[in-house]
C-alpha cells in the first residue's frame, strides 16, 4: 500500500465548520485504561464544544494488546496498536481515533491523517520503585523493567551494572509486576501515570538530559480518514499549535531515520523563546554506541528542524548504527 506522511492538519482540510456540526461522532479506542481515559477526555471536550452532537466510544482490542509474551520490536512495532482502529475508521464504524502519539507509526497510511495534536502532558520518563529513591540507588544486578529499546539503550549506557529486562502489559499490569517483586524498578511514561491518577507512584521524574523522551511522548493524536473534512473541521478547536510543532519536528527526524520501536532513538522538541529547540539521539541497544544532536529552528518550519537533526545524527554515524541493527 502506498503511504503518505502527515504534515499539518490544515494541509488536509479546512479548519472551520462551514455547516452544522454532525449529529453523531464515534471515537475508536483501545480498551486499556489509559487508552479509554484518552478517548473519554476527547469525548468530554467534544461534548462541551458541540452539546447537540452525540459522542460515543467504540472500544476495541488490538493485536498489540493481545500479544504480551514478546517485545513489540519483535512482533511488528507499535503500529499494532493502531491498525484495527484504522479499519474501524475506514469501514465507517468510527469517525475518529485517539492515540498516544508515541504509538503512531511515522508514516501514515494513505487515506488517513493526524487531524489534531492535543496539548502535551509531561513528556518525561518516570522512575517507579517501592524501595529505591532513584536509578543511582539501585544495587548492581537490580532488575529494571522497560518496554522500550530507547529507554534500554540509555539505561545501559548510564548504568551498565543493572539488569534491564522486558516489561509488557498495560500500566496496571506493569505496576503489579513491580509490586510482586519481579522488578526492583520500572520505567514508565510520566504522562500515562498522571492521566490515570497514579502520579503518586512516580518516585522521580527522569530528566530529558538523562533519558531523552520518545518521539511524541505525552501528546495525543486524533486520526481520521483524510476525506472526512467535516470531522476534521469539528476537531480543530482541540488542536494545540505549540505541541504540534514539537511533534512534527520529532516525527520528521524519526521518519528520516526510519524510526520505529525496533530502533533505539529519541527525539524531543520544546518551544523556547519563540523558537523550537530539539535534541535527538540514535544508539545501539547495548548503549555502547550513541550519537546525539541538538539544533534550534523556526516554529513555522518544524519538519525542516527534524530533518536537520537527522542529518546531524547521520554525519556522526547514525546510519552505521541503524545498519548494524538490521544486519
Amino acid at each position: 500500500m502506498s503511504t503518505v506522511s502527515a504534515t499539518t492538519p490544515s494541509s488536509a482540510s479546512p479548519t472551520s465548520i462551514s455547516s452544522a456540526p454532525l449529529a453523531r461522532l464515534v471515537i475508536a479506542s483501545r480498551e486499556s485504561a489509559l487508552a479509554l481515559w484518552q478517548a473519554q477526555h476527547i469525548r468530554d471536550r467534544l461534548r462541551a464544544l458541540y452539546p447537540q452532537t452525540e459522542v460515543s466510544i467504540l472500544g476495541m482490542t488490538t493485536q498489540g494488546d493481545q500479544i504480551l509474551d514478546v517485545t513489540l520490536s519483535k512482533i511488528g512495532g507499535k503500529g499494532l496498536f493502531v491498525k484495527e482502529l484504522e479499519t474501524a475508521l475506514e469501514d465507517g464504524r468510527a469517525d475518529l481515533a485517539v492515540h498516544s502519539l508515541k504509538d503512531v507509526p511515522m508514516v501514515m497510511p494513505e487515506g488517513f491523517v493526524l487531524a489534531v495534536i492535543g496539548e502535551r502532558e509531561d513528556p518525561h520518563d518516570a522512575f517507579v520503585a517501592n524501595h529505591y529513591e532513584n536509578l543511582a540507588a539501585l544495587p548492581a544486578g537490580s532488575v529494571v523493567g522497560t518496554s522500550s529499546l530507547r529507554r534500554e539503550s540509555q539505561l545501559r549506557a548510564r548504568f551498565p551494572h543493572l539488569d534491564i529486562q522486558p516489561l509488557r502489559g498495560n500500566v496496571q499490569t506493569r505496576l503489579r509486576k513491580l509490586d510482586e517483586g519481579q522488578y526492583a524498578a520500572i520505567i514508565l511514561a510520566a504522562a500515562g501515570l498522571k492521566r490515570l491518577g497514579l502520579g503518586e507512584r512516580i518516585r522521580g521524574i527522569i530528566s530529558s538530559a538523562d533519558s531523552l523522551p520518545a518521539v511524541g511522548q505525552g501528546a495525543l493524536g486524533i486520526e481520521c480518514c483524510s476525506n472526512r473534512a467535516e470531522v476534521i473541521a469539528m476537531l480543530q478547536p482541540l488542536h494545540h499549535a505549540d505541541t504540534a510543532a514539537c511533534v512534527f519536528a520529532e516525527r520528521a527526524m524519526s521518519r528520516a531515520l526510519a524510526g520505529s520501536c525496533q530502533v533505539p532513538l529519541g527525539g524531543f522538541a520544546e518551544v523556547q523563546d519563540g523558537k523550537l529547540r530539539m535534541r535527538g539521539f540514535v544508539a545501539s541497544p547495548d548503549g555502547k554506541q550513541i550519537v546525539r544532536a541538538e539544533a534550534t529552528g523556526e516554529l513555522a518550519a518544524p519538519e525542516a528542524l527534524g530533518n536537520r537533526i537527522a542529518d546531524a545524527l547521520r554525519a556522526q554515524g547514525a546510519d552505521e548504527i541503524l545498519a548494524a541493527l538490521n544486519a
